[in-house]
């Protein structure tokens, strides 16, 4: 059991360092936590049901990890080759496409569930 532990300890270690390594070499990611930030002191200014809160949580974790897969991806593409290849354009682009696709979405979440709230804090029409 104790072997269990000590075990689960070092890939928790592990994968600490990886978003740390993440937080202070990688600028989009940076740019997703301070979105991710501004949207949760959103749904707190505007009192989101926890219902709502926990999608946007969702969609913040999938953003968040699919620019670390992107990230991973592209390192790995890198390793294996340093030469221009249609393969490894093709996994980079895939990636970041991956990555496109999964910001716009959490992107359209927040929207639709934060609009309505602000409409109605600030009396916009709907």
């Amino acid at each position: 059991m104790r072997e269990l532990l000590r075990k689960h300890h070092i890939s928790f270690k592990n994968a600490i360092a990886g978003i740390l390594w993440a937080v202070r070499t990688q600028p989009n990611f940076r740019i997703h936590i301070i979105c991710s930030i501004a949207v949760l002191c959103s749904a707190w200014y505007f009192e989101v049901s926890r219902t709502e809160v926990a999608l946007l949580v969702f969609a913040i974790v999938l953003g968040l990890g699919a620019e670390m897969i992107n990230t991973a991806l592209e390192s790995m593409t890198d390793l294996i080759t340093k030469e221009w290849r249609n393969e490894a354009k093709i996994a980079k682009d895939v990636a970041a496409g991956m990555m496109l696709l999964v910001a716009v979405g959490a992107v359209l979440v927040g929207l639709v569930i934060l609009v309505p709230y602000a409409s109605s804090r600030f009396g916009w029409s709907q």
